[in-house]
């Protein structure tokens, strides 16, 4: 039975060195069936995403959700991938109806920004905001690190229509760190291919690349796809719009329907719920159907 829709911690015991492994399948293929997605590149660049913030969420301790923006003025508008401390994931992109670019930078094209937030229950929320300067979103990765934990840090990330995978390595902050033991880490890590990283399971990876260091693995954490989405959420957010924008809307259709863009959960409020909005923003989760 093979490793799917999990996380994998492991620890080089001999060395500073710690990494992190993901693959996903049905909760891949759930979160990409509700986007449109114009072709294999842009597919791909979607998964990517949702197997670097799965790896980059479970280097931190918190209670929340890690969200990456990835926005361009080019043919590829938005990337967006989001993960919950619980390993619950989605994702969503905006396309032109065509993209021609095969990589992030071709596909974003000139001013491209990536945005990290660390949303937390008991924190403030942290933002890192890195441009898009290189053509691959692990090498975008690789400068944020740089930029901003001044730790060497290197992610391997690879995606098709059956899978989405990454590997995840970093030095630990330590005053003796061998920087000769990183370098031979890293050399190994970037003889990976596609076919082992999106079909080998997890321990029979680290033994190709590491097999004569000793690496401690952690057990598997579960990842699925789930849309925090809901009827409350959504009717905050048009609340917020005010009286009259919601009553000229109105005046135009019996209802005002929302659809998630995650998920595809579609929501509907007619006058007497549009009311309810206005005079108590709190309502009930249960009030008016909800259909997907």
């Amino acid at each position: 039975m093979k490793q799917q829709d999990c996380l994998r911690r492991f620890l080089f015991e001999e060395l500073g060195v710690r990494g992190e492994w993901v693959r996903l399948e049905q909760s891949w293929r759930q979160a990409r069936q509700h986007q449109v997605l114009v072709n294999h590149a842009v597919e791909s660049q979607l998964g990517q995403a949702l197997a670097a913030v799965v790896l980059l969420s479970a280097t931190i301790k918190f209670k929340g959700a890690m969200v990456m923006q990835i926005q361009g003025g080019g043919e590829l508008k938005a990337l967006v991938a989001q993960a919950t401390h619980e390993g619950k994931i989605r994702g969503l992109v905006r396309s032109e109806d065509q993209v021609s670019g095969n990589d992030l930078l071709a596909m974003l094209g000139e001013g491209g920004r990536l945005v990290l937030t660390v949303e937390s229950e008991n924190a403030e929320p942290y933002q890192g905001i890195v441009g898009v300067a290189e053509r691959s979103l692990a090498a975008v990765l690789k400068t944020y690190f740089t930029q901003s934990e001044q730790l060497d840090t290197r992610l391997w990330l690879f995606a098709d229509t059956e899978y989405a995978a990454g590997l995840f390595l970093q030095e630990l902050p330590t005053d003796n760190q061998d920087k000769a033991d990183w370098q031979r880490i890293e050399m190994l890590a970037d003889t990976i291919t596609e076919a082992e990283i999106l079909t080998l399971d997890c321990e029979q990876l680290l033994h190709r690349l590491f097999h004569e260091d000793k690496v401690r693995l952690y057990d598997p954490q579960p990842i699925e796809f789930k849309c925090n989405c809901s009827r409350q959420k959504i009717g905050g957010t048009l609340a917020a719009l005010g009286r009259s924008e919601l009553e000229s809307v109105l005046q135009e259709r019996e209802t005002i329907e929302v659809d998630c863009q995650f998920c595809g959960a579609q929501y509907y409020f007619d006058r007497i719920d549009v009311e309810n909005l206005l005079s108590n923003p709190v309502i009930n989760e249960d009030e008016s159907p909800t259909r997907h």
